[in-house]
């Protein structure tokens, strides 16, 4: 038999039930997936997560006032207006990278 030690850790108890409810349906122990954890913090040298602040969100014209929308055109006519304007290749990559879509 293996060299094993146990780990313990306190959590929450709806994120343990949720998380051993999705590990049931994919078929792995939490004991496997703790295993693989910590067998790609060894590979990896660190966390293997994608730890950042959330991007930012472009505002939704529904989630608007009449007054911040009207703000909102006014900028897009004044743009226009002064010959600012950008291809939709331009506003792509703005979009991209700016808020991740």
């Amino acid at each position: 038999m293996a060299n094993t030690s146990a780990v313990y850790a306190r959590i929450d108890t709806n994120l343990k039930e949720n998380a051993e409810s999705i590990l049931q349906q994919l078929g792995i122990s939490p004991s496997s997936a703790i295993q693989m954890l910590y067998s790609q913090i060894v590979l990896t040298r660190g966390l293997p997560l994608d730890l950042h602040l959330p991007s930012r969100k472009p505002v939704e014209i529904g989630g608007m006032n009449r007054a911040e929308l009207d703000q909102e055109l006014r900028k897009g006519l004044d743009s226009l207006n002064t010959g600012n304007i950008s291809s939709a290749d331009e506003v792509d990559a703005v979009l991209a990278r700016e808020f991740g879509i």
